[in-house]
């Protein structure tokens, strides 16, 4: 009940993003990973409807210093269960965002922690226009969204 309403209030929130699921493509290099539930969110069924109710906060973009930073920080920290992130600016080529591993001994998996990096970039003041997020998920399930950035905006 609650994935259902975590849905309903994604959909309600996050109506700027252009949602699409396909297969992965058949030369992304990965396989397919067992599925089985851990209770920790470490894998594609555990996290997609987790990510599917909370698409509006994937990412955000913040001016500060002088800057765009680019915040990836909502993925990154339920990124078990993917397999890849990627992104791109503005229509650009898509990239692939560094992760970190899992933290499959603890009891938060996906925390970051500080010798994670950092879940921003810097891009110059004002250039993030749009930006597009695919997910590969560890059971080879894409899911990709494009976000303007009057909806992805904080202050």
């Amino acid at each position: 009940m609650l994935d259902v309403i975590l849905f309903v209030i994604a959909m309600t929130l996050g109506g700027d993003a252009e949602p699409q699921a396909e297969a992965a493509p058949a030369a992304t290099g990965f396989t397919a990973e067992d599925q089985a539930p851990t209770g920790k969110f470490l894998t594609a069924t555990e996290v997609r409807p987790i990510l599917g109710a909370t698409r509006a906060s994937w990412v955000a973009v913040r001016e500060y210093d002088g800057a765009d930073l680019l915040y990836l920080t909502h993925l990154l920290a339920w990124r078990c269960g993917l397999h890849q992130i990627e992104y791109a600016v503005n229509g650009g080529a898509l990239e692939v965002w560094p992760m970190p591993d899992c933290h499959v001994a603890t009891a938060a998996p996906g925390a970051l922690l500080p010798e994670d990096g950092l879940p921003y970039i810097r891009r110059p003041l004002g250039s993030v226009e749009t930006v597009t997020i695919r997910l590969l998920y560890d059971d080879l399930g894409v899911e990709e969204a494009t976000f303007d950035r009057a909806g992805i905006q904080i202050n």
